[in-house]
Formats: structure tokens, C-alpha cells, sequence
């Protein structure tokens, strides 16, 4: 049958142009934009799988700095914990010092000056902050059976929230707890007199061993905190893996089918071409 109103081929190959074209075009978009998925059409189920994985890595990636700056809280305490260890080693020094039984009167009386000197210091150590935050907890006069006893605070360590890990606001003023080593105006510490140096070296001793175990403490917390940031580093790294498999682009494979879709197109718009000049035959029938 030759008709011309109607031409079936040409309809036909002008519909699997249209096809083809829109998959062309589709290709460049994936190709251009490193995206697999450009629109909810493209995949709705990953699209939705997706976002919430780039959700995660965001919340991931926030905790993360919040962990750093945990970290640097720690490290900023250690620091001021470090100094202290150098003033009451002074202090400690100074008392020894003062057992000397050929030192005059004078002379403990300078020894003296310097450690209610050194005193002071220590104490203005314990108004110390970190970006507003307090970073030592307790009272001058409070008593520390065990080392740890500091208001804790709780830094969340995973991206959904259910994992949190307790940093010490360390209790540097228990040191003073028998001796009022932090005040100026405390008792505890006198070393004007042979027996009281004497009395001095004991307790300072004591409170060496006291910043010690603050220290040891501060330590550990540092390192519980960074394998923390190493697990949420990992776990990033595992997101986008995932959300990458989803949503990124095979290039590869999609400029194989760049190529197809090219050979296509260029087959089909010439069988096109073809199909619409099949009608002029008509033309030599009526002639």
C-alpha cells in the first residue's frame, strides 16, 4: 500500500530518533556534570539514598571539628598543667633550699617571697580559659581522692549523637588542699623557718605527684579523643564511598554509551532523511 497522507516508516524513525536523542542527551549531561543522578527522574530511589548519605557526611564532618576542638582544649589544659608542674617544682626547689641550716633568717625570708610569689601564679593559673570555657573545674580547698575529680564535660563523638565521651574540667585547685599552695595568703606553704621548709618539701612532693596524675588523666582523655577522630575519619571516608557509588558518574562506561547514542543518532537521522523521501515514488506513478 502507497499512501500520502500517511508515511508509517518516517513516524517510526522519528520516533526512535526522539528516543535516542533524549538518551544522547542525557549521556552529555552525565558526562558533563560527573553526576549519574541529575534529577529525581533519573533515579528516585538513589536520589533519596543519597541524601541522606551526603546528610551524614555533613553531620560527619561537624562532628569532626567538634572533636578537634575538644582536642585542643585538652592540649591548651595540658599546656597550663605543664607550667604548673615548673612552678611547684620551683616551689619545691626553693623549699629544699630553705633546709639549709647555714641560710640566715634573711635569706628564708627572700626564699619566701618568691614562692608566695609563685603562689600567686598558680593560682591565676586556675582562672584559665579556652574560647570562653573554663578550663579547670573545682574550688581552692576541695580534696581529690583519686586525681579525677573535675566537672566533666560531654563531647558528642558520632554523627547520629549516640556516642559521647567525658573530658575533664580538671581539678587543679585540689594541689591546695593541705597546704593552700594557690593563695597568697594561705598558711601551708612556709618556708621561713628550717621546720617549716622541712613541712614544705613534704607536702609540695605530694602535690607533684597530685599534678602528675592530672596530667596522666589529661592524657588519656587525649588519646580516647583522637582514635575518635581517626573512627569519624574512617566512617567519612566509608559515606562517600557509598553515596559516590550512587551518585557519581562511570565515565567509562557512559562514554561507551556516548559513542552508541553518536552512531545512533547519525543511523537514524539518515533513515529518516530516507523514509520521507520514500513518498516521492508517488510522484512517478501520477506522471
Amino acid at each position: 500500500m502507497i499512501s500520502i497522507n500517511t508515511n508509517p516508516a518516517a513516524s517510526a524513525a522519528a520516533y526512535n530518533l526522539g528516543n535516542i536523542n533524549t538518551s544522547l542527551q542525557k549521556s552529555l549531561q552525565r558526562l558533563s556534570s560527573g553526576s549519574r543522578i541529575n534529577s529525581s527522574y533519573d533515579d528516585a530511589g538513589g536520589l533519596a539514598v543519597s541524601m541522606r548519605l551526603s546528610a551524614s557526611i555533613r553531620r560527619t564532618e561537624a562532628t569532626q571539628a567538634n572533636v578537634s576542638n575538644s582536642l585542643a582544649f585538652l592540649e591548651t589544659q595540658d599546656g597550663v598543667l605543664k607550667s604548673a608542674d615548673k612552678v611547684i617544682s620551683r616551689m619545691s626547689e626553693l623549699a629544699q633550699l630553705a633546709t639549709d641550716v647555714t641560710k640566715s633568717t634573711t635569706d628564708l625570708a627572700l626564699y619566701q617571697t618568691e614562692v608566695n610569689s609563685l603562689k600567686s601564679q598558680l593560682g591565676s593559673m586556675l582562672t584559665e580559659k579556652f574560647n570562653g570555657i573554663s578550663l579547670f573545674g573545682g574550688t581552692a580547698g576541695s580534696t581529690v581522692a583519686t586525681g579525677t575529680n573535675a566537672t566533666s564535660l560531654v563531647v558528642v563523638a558520632s554523627q547520629d549523637g549516640t556516642q559521647t565521651i567525658g573530658i575533664s574540667q580538671t581539678n587543679l585547685a585540689f594541689i591546695s588542699h593541705s597546704s593552700s599552695i594557690g593563695s597568697v595568703s594561705g598558711s601551708g606553704i612556709d618556708i621561713s623557718t628550717a621546720s617549716g621548709a622541712l613541712a614544705a618539701v613534704t607536702t609540695l612532693t605530694g602535690a607533684l605527684q597530685n599534678l602528675a596524675t592530672l596530667r596522666a588523666s589529661n592524657g588519656s582523655e587525649q588519646s580516647r579523643m583522637t582514635f575518635a577522630a581517626d573512627v569519624l575519619a574512617i566512617n567519612k571516608t566509608n559515606l562517600e564511598s557509598a553515596n559516590s557509588r550512587i551518585l557519581d558518574v562511570d565515565v567509562a562506561e557512559e562514554s561507551a554509551k556516548l559513542a552508541r547514542f553518536n552512531i545512533l543518532q547519525q543511523a537514524g537521522t539518515a533513515m529518516l532523511a530516507q523514509a520521507n523521501q520514500s513518498t516521492q515514488s508517488i510522484l512517478r506513478l501520477l506522471m
